[in-house]
């Protein structure tokens, strides 16, 4: 199941050109980051970080500034806040 499942993400990257995909909120695009996660932890946390990425990476998330560190944050339609870090550099600027 693992490397079929590698290989549909593959052959996404191959048949669809980076122009043509949806702009992730994610640094790390939805695609790349389930690919690391499936090579790296198994079949089934791939899937659980599919289902993440699903579920977050669309409307309804919210970036602030915090004033007084001077950070930018990300809070997720599930409530989740994510650093800086990990958020889409188009969001930051």
């Amino acid at each position: 199941m693992r490397v079929l499942f590698l290989l549909t993400i593959k052959i996404y990257w191959k048949l669809i050109p980076k122009a043509k995909r949806r702009p992730c909120i994610f640094r790390t695009s939805c695609s790349h980051y389930v690919y690391r996660k499936t090579t790296k932890e198994g079949f089934f946390e791939g899937l659980r970080a599919l289902r993440f990425r699903f579920m977050n990476c669309r409307s309804g998330f919210q970036v602030f500034e915090d004033p007084i560190e001077s950070t930018v944050s990300m809070i997720l339609p599930n409530g989740q806040v994510i650093p800086e870090g990990e958020i889409s550099e188009r969001f930051i600027k």
